[in-house]
């Protein structure tokens, strides 16, 4: 039982932890949803042995500069991916730390490679979602969108019929944008 309640308070903290730097003030959702971090990291080991900055910085790289992971995510998340034996931490001269993939962590990414897809294909969806919002007309243009959407549907009382339309209207405007050349 011991055992037990000290997993669970450190389990709490380090999502604590994660998500105090994910939310930024409570408005950003989360880059990475739970353990998803994790695949990522292995996934970049495959490439090569890393070192935590560098992990750091290929997150940044792979998220085009829109999420850094602060060292309190990487190294927790790294201290859970060595517990479970899919990596191994190698002390180096310098005192840094190599960072290497082991085979277990190489079947555990095998056996998850759908997800990894799934995940690289949101972080490429969200970084395109992040470019438009620097656009100021774009932004201004999906803010009204967003309001306009917001009051129709959850402050009247709107029928079934109405949102029929609105969904016409949504799917209409996504096909035309579709077919822009």
């Amino acid at each position: 039982m011991r055992h037990s309640h000290g997993h669970d308070n450190r389990e709490h903290h380090h999502r604590g932890r994660g998500g105090e730097h994910h939310h930024g003030g409570g408005r950003r959702q989360r880059f990475f949803g739970h353990g998803e971090l994790r695949l990522v990291i292995l996934d970049i080991l495959t490439r090569n042995a890393s070192h935590g900055y560098e992990l750091i910085k290929a997150i940044e790289t792979l998220t085009q500069g829109n999420y850094t992971p602060s060292p309190g995510v990487i190294y927790p998340t790294l201290d859970f991916l060595q517990d479970q034996q899919f990596i191994t931490l190698t002390e180096e001269e310098n005192g840094r730390k190599k960072i290497e993939i082991t085979v277990a962590g190489q079947q555990w990414l095998e056996e998850n490679i759908e997800h990894l897809e799934h995940i690289q294909e949101r972080v490429k969806a969200r970084c395109v979602g992040f470019q438009l919002r620097k656009n100021p007309q774009m932004k201004r243009a999906l803010d009204n969108f967003k309001a306009v959407l917001d009051l129709k549907v959850n402050q009247e009382e709107t029928s079934d019929a109405q949102i029929k339309q609105i969904i016409g209207v949504i799917d209409r405007a996504a096909l035309e944008i579709s077919q822009l050349d």
